[in-house]
């Protein structure tokens, strides 16, 4: 999940993405750790940071090498 990267490319504290999104910071805190939720408080998130669902769920993208 991404949800500490973006928060911190958008220079949001926890307590600030608290008031944006209603998620009580305790949660954004399990969620940045464990990386899974209920899809409701998710959306809550992404719906705060402007962005997708699949955004904020998506994992890094993996490089696969070139196959020539």
């Amino acid at each position: 999940m991404q949800l500490r990267k973006i928060r911190l490319e958008r220079s949001l504290s926890v307590p600030a993405l608290f008031r944006l999104s209603g998620v009580p910071i305790r949660t954004i805190e399990e969620l940045e750790r464990r990386g899974d939720g209920r899809v409701s408080t998710l959306k809550k998130l992404a719906d705060a940071l402007g962005i997708t669902l699949d955004e904020l769920c998506r994992e890094d993208a993996v490089s696969l090498p070139d196959e020539n």
